[in-house]
């Protein structure tokens, strides 16, 4: 059970699902003889991954009256997130997501979440009343895509005042039509948001820009004190106003690269509750999501504060190449205003 003895410090919000992956690598998900069952979903977990650091963590998502939705549930408790925010949805089912494994770059989703899903339905009503007691309030890109979720996010950012606003960009295609529209409901909350993360191509869809460096300036401009790049094989890299740095890759063996992004996001959010600097930051969540590229599942091999520390005392040269300036020029200027106006 959670313990619920002390206030909380990370509120999660966006989506969950039930991940059914294969258990033979390599092999198309046709000819897949076995599955195992594993919590999944970006937002849960990103709460698992910041609860295994030892912080408090509430899980807000939504799940169908079903026994994958009481799975969810189940598990985000066993892994220490407190899940009393969680909303059962009778109307819809808890999403499913299947995938196929092919290291060390290739792993193909595939979503089962028609016509809607049970976090695409939180609206603001679901929201905690007492938003600024979190230290943290992370949020997902994804949760842009659809009403109700989408006025959610935005009476998030509203209320949550005092808190470090995290927002994952997070741009699954399949969740929009034209891109464009992840691009103006982006704009519309990154000026009320503290940390930006995401990839080359989710920064490219909310900035517009490619290049990774611009990007970083493009976020910054948009109102957001810390923008993450992240590149895979290549490094990540972080802006604010007065420090760039960029950290390589750490060697491992891929075995699965999913879940390496949400433990990556959880150090994240350790780090900033540590109120450790921009490089720190990225050094030990780039080793936190090295990690958990090296097994099948998700949330349940989230790494731990002393297993990523050891990963990056093994790697010396990791650390040695973290390339860190403090910055001395402004930031790109803002990209045109994009409305706001959606389907």
């Amino acid at each position: 059970m959670v313990d619920d003895s002390r206030a909380p410090e990370v509120l999660v919000i966006g989506r969950c699902s039930v991940d059914v992956y294969p258990l033979q690598v390599g092999v198309k998900l046709e000819d897949v003889a076995t599955f195992g069952k594993f919590l999944g979903g970006s937002a849960t977990n990103v709460a698992v991954a910041t609860a295994r650091y030892g912080h408090r963590v509430t899980a807000l998502t939504g799940v169908g009256d079903d026994p994958f939705g009481r799975f969810v549930v189940a598990e985000l408790e066993r892994f220490g997130v407190d899940a009393s925010q969680v909303v059962v949805n009778d109307r819809f089912n808890t999403p499913v997501t299947f995938c196929e494994i092919f290291p060390p770059d290739h792993f193909p989703l595939y979503f089962y979440r028609q016509p809607t899903t049970p976090d695409l339905e939180i609206g603001p009503g679901d929201l905690p009343v007492d938003l600024d007691r979190y230290g943290i309030v992370w949020l997902t890109g994804t949760g842009l895509a659809l009403e109700p979720s989408r006025s959610a996010h935005h009476a998030v950012v509203a209320a949550a005042v005092n808190s470090t606003k995290v927002l994952d960009l997070d741009y699954r295609e399949r969740f929009w039509g034209d891109e464009a529209l992840p691009r103006r409901a982006m704009a519309d909350v990154l000026p009320h948001i503290d940390v930006a993360i995401g990839n080359r191509e989710e920064c490219r869809i909310a900035t517009g820009e490619a290049d990774p460096e611009r990007a970083a300036d493009a976020l910054l401009a948009m109102g957001v004190s810390m923008a993450i790049v992240k590149q895979g094989p290549l490094g990540t890299l972080v802006k604010t106003a007065g420090e760039r740095a960029f950290m390589p890759p750490i060697p491992v063996e891929v075995v699965n690269g999913l879940g390496a992004g949400d433990a990556f996001g959880g150090a994240v959010c350790h780090g900033l509750l540590q109120g450790w600097s921009p490089h720190r930051i990225i050094e030990f969540a780039s080793a936190a999501g090295a990690l958990a590229t090296m097994h099948i599942e998700c949330a349940s091999i989230m790494p731990t504060a002393p297993e990523v520390e050891a990963l990056l005392a093994a790697h010396p040269e990791a650390t040695a190449g973290l390339e860190v300036w403090s910055r001395s020029t402004p930031a790109a200027p803002a990209s045109p205003t994009i409305g706001s106006e959606l389907p």
